[in-house]
């Protein structure tokens, strides 16, 4: 027997704890004389300095727009940073001993070397009268030392920069315990760490915008027998109105619910999604897309909400198992979406607003034609995920 809508108003959902986020202390320091370019990752912003000797380092960070450079303070650095700054409109930082000063000799910030946890313990954040407090780890220990940092510095006002030596490092710091630190100094002779440490802050920024989802109606519903289906398991606990965009067209993806409902028959599994047959397309970080087969554990996808909301998340673990399927088919204007999913209950597909109930989704064994489901338009032409322009007739 088909269940009910699933109104998330009548369902009693495992109580699961997610972690909230730290509290973000944003400053907005004096004109210290370095105008240093920041980037928005979620509601954080963060600093990005580059100390580096290269020359094609310094193009990629300018290109894209990192202009605040760390330089020794030796005669040779000095000429260095009056050559670039002759080539492109650089802010150039220098070290003195200890001290950061600009290119007027004002001190803008302090620096520290950080050999073991008694150099840590030994910083006083209460005592810094700096704008900026750059801290260069001499371990090979990172994630601990970045997290006691960020727990230590919590109330710091002033901006917290560590040195990492390249762009995995940096994503460290400025992840550590959610907050993550103030920003980082890329120390880099590669220019393919510039690059790549552009492209995972363009990605967490784009966080904070959301997706635009549409109504679409069902038009079809067809048993369809066996086929091989893939269950997405994540490294992040999912919630009410969550799930993953999934389709046979790339062209319109329909937003998948994830277990995270309580029901008689089968405890909550909020960590995963039911998400189809292995040639499906889900949606992931960069505007892409990946066949459903080609996920494996460390890759990421995005998690949506009914609202467009999302976030990444990292693929834990895929299942694929021979189970019944279902042929969905919805229509918005003149065009036709489709999707397999498992004919089972616990399977699926957020809602619009119902008149009287916040959020719903109705579970694909309970799926009438008219009713109404949120999908994702976007290009169809694809080339290994990325969308280009060209014709392409799918059915």
């Amino acid at each position: 027997m088909a269940l009910p809508f699933f109104s998330f108003s009548q369902i009693t959902t495992r109580p699961v704890s997610i972690p909230s986020l730290t509290k973000v202390y944003k400053y907005n320091p004096p004109n210290c004389g370095c105008q240093t370019v920041k980037c928005t990752m979620g509601e954080k912003e963060k600093t990005i300095w580059v100390w580096t000797k290269n020359k094609q380092v310094m193009s990629a960070s300018v290109e894209r727009g990192w202009s605040t450079f760390l330089f020794k303070s030796e005669p040779q650095f000095k000429q260095l940073a009056d050559h670039w700054s002759s080539m492109a409109m650089i802010n150039p930082l220098f070290l003195e001993g200890s001290d950061i000063t600009d290119g007027k000799n004002q001190r803008v910030g302090k620096f520290y070397e950080v050999s073991s946890p008694q150099d840590l313990e030994s910083l006083k954040p209460d005592e810094m009268e700096v704008n900026n407090t750059v801290i260069n780890f001499n371990s090979d220990w990172q994630v601990i030392p970045a997290e006691n940092l960020v727990a230590k510095f919590q109330d710091f006002k002033g901006a917290v920069l560590a040195v990492s030596q390249n762009s995995t490092g940096a994503q460290v710091f400025l992840e550590a315990l959610e907050q993550g630190l103030d920003g980082v100094v890329l120390k880099v002779e590669n220019p393919e760490d510039i690059i790549k440490l552009k492209e995972y802050v363009e990605t967490r920024k784009g966080q904070k915008s959301k997706l635009e989802l549409t109504n679409a109606k069902i038009s079809k519903i067809k048993t369809v027998g066996m086929g091989d289906r893939v269950c997405v398991d994540l490294c992040s606990i999912m919630t009410p109105g969550e799930g993953l965009l999934v389709s046979s067209f790339a062209r319109g993806l329909f937003l998948v619910h994830s277990e995270c409902l309580e029901t008689n028959y089968i405890a909550s599994r909020p960590f995963r999604v039911n998400a189809g047959p292995v040639h499906a397309y889900v949606a992931v970080p960069g505007g892409q897309t990946s066949y459903l087969s080609e996920l494996s554990a460390g890759k990421e996808v995005i998690i949506v909400d009914r609202l467009g909301s999302w976030r990444t998340a990292i693929v834990g673990r895929v299942k694929i198992e021979s189970r019944p399927l279902i042929l969905v088919e919805a229509k918005e204007g003149d065009e036709t979406y489709s999707i397999f999913l498992q004919n089972a209950e616990t399977v699926g597909l957020v809602c619009p607003d119902g008149d009287k109930m916040e959020r719903r989704v109705i579970p694909v064994t309970s799926l009438k034609v008219g009713d109404e489901v949120l999908i994702r338009k976007q290009g169809g032409a694809r080339h290994t995920g990325i969308e280009i322009k060209e014709f392409i007739l799918e059915n």
